[in-house]
């Protein structure tokens, strides 16, 4: 018994995309093209999550002394007004 349902998805521009990877023969039908494209974000999030988790996890162990809450938003607000007074250009070159 199929577990999935068909359907029908109208790609536009990105259809040119799928007939290269069809050209290629790195995949068989448009079906797998599709489906890698889904496992992409879903991997991409599964990685982000692990860094997040690890992240957290060193913070939570690391040594250093424990910040107040007021410091860590003092510190917070005076980053973001430094960053709206650089302006959009000075954030898109970071």
């Amino acid at each position: 018994m199929r577990t999935s349902k068909p359907i029908s998805v109208t790609l536009g521009k990105q259809q040119a995309s799928v007939d290269r990877r069809l050209a290629s023969g790195h995949y068989d039908s448009a079906s797998e093209v599709v489906r890698a494209g889904i496992r992409a974000p879903d991997r991409e999030e599964a990685m982000l999550d692990g860094m997040i988790r690890e992240k957290v996890l060193a913070a939570l162990s690391s040594p250093g002394p424990d910040l107040p809450a007021e410091e860590v938003f003092a510190r917070l607000r005076a980053h973001h007004d430094e960053q709206v007074k650089s302006g959009p250009a000075m954030r898109l070159c970071r």
